[in-house]
């Protein structure tokens, strides 16, 4: 039996996906005794910061748990060595966004790192039962595919939320209503468009001034733009998919 610790929204909607699999599952909360993990596989679905914690009551068990993994993008293995696994650790992280406790995650990529062949079959399989698509990433690439992550969805939120209180500067009422067909023409214009250069529709050249010299950087060697490395899109007849803001967008707009 498939047992989740953590009943949040992660914890619900894995539940939930492993009931659409076909899968014998329990999910318990934080008070669960670890006593009756014993011989299941344990997925620990709860905050970063408290997943050792809940790997380390685990590990009080007399028989803990044969494979024991978590579901966090950020956080290594080692945060649940604690757990006293006998045939290994494993992570899975739904590359999608949970909102609520009923999210569906059918179809979702899924990024997974194991400590063991057998931890890592395992995981690839529990992955496949849930309807997530897995992928490997290795634990020495962990914070490197978080960033990556981070900056495809909150960033781009915090970017979006900028982007209408500039609308709302400027005038203009209903600002993300204004601006949501322009946002996804572009986020499905990079999907769509991969080897397309000005498939995102944003050019340097389109910058206001006040980022136009020395406000962005080269994502490569992060000296300001122009004069950089000149491997990344760093010319204004290119979409500026490898260039980050160094200055605040808000300071430069409002």
């Amino acid at each position: 039996m498939l047992r989740l610790i953590g009943e949040g929204r992660m914890g619900g909607s894995m539940a939930r996906a492993a009931r659409s699999g076909g899968l014998e599952v329990s999910i318990v909360g934080r008070g669960f005794d670890p006593q009756r993990l014993e011989g299941d596989e344990v997925l620990i679905c709860v905050p970063d910061d408290s997943i050792a914690e809940v790997a380390t009551r685990i590990g009080r068990a007399s028989s803990p748990p044969r494979l024991v993994g978590h579901t966090s993008g950020a956080t290594g293995l080692d945060a649940i060595s604690t757990s006293g696994a006998s045939d290994g650790l494993f992570s899975i992280h739904p590359l999608q966004t949970v909102p609520d406790s009923e999210t569906l995650l059918d179809g979702a990529p899924a990024a997974i790192a194991a400590s063991n062949p057998e931890a890592s079959e395992f995981a690839e399989a529990l992955a496949s039962s849930l309807g997530l698509e897995p992928f490997a990433v290795s634990e020495a690439h962990r914070a490197l595919y978080h960033a990556a992550a981070s900056i495809s969805s909150n960033f781009l939120i915090a970017l979006e939320q900028t982007a209408a209180e500039a609308m709302t500067a400027a005038g203009v009422e209903q600002p993300r209503e204004r601006l949501a067909p322009l946002i996804r023409r572009t986020v499905d214009n990079w999907v769509d468009r991969p080897n397309n250069a000005t498939s995102a529709g944003l050019f340097v050249r389109d910058l206001p001034p006040v980022f136009r010299n020395g406000s962005y950087s080269c994502l490569l060697c992060r000296e300001p733009l122009p004069d950089c490395c000149g491997k990344s899109y760093s010319r204004p007849d290119v979409s500026m998919t490898a260039v980050l803001p160094t200055v605040s967008i808000a300071e430069g707009l409002l």
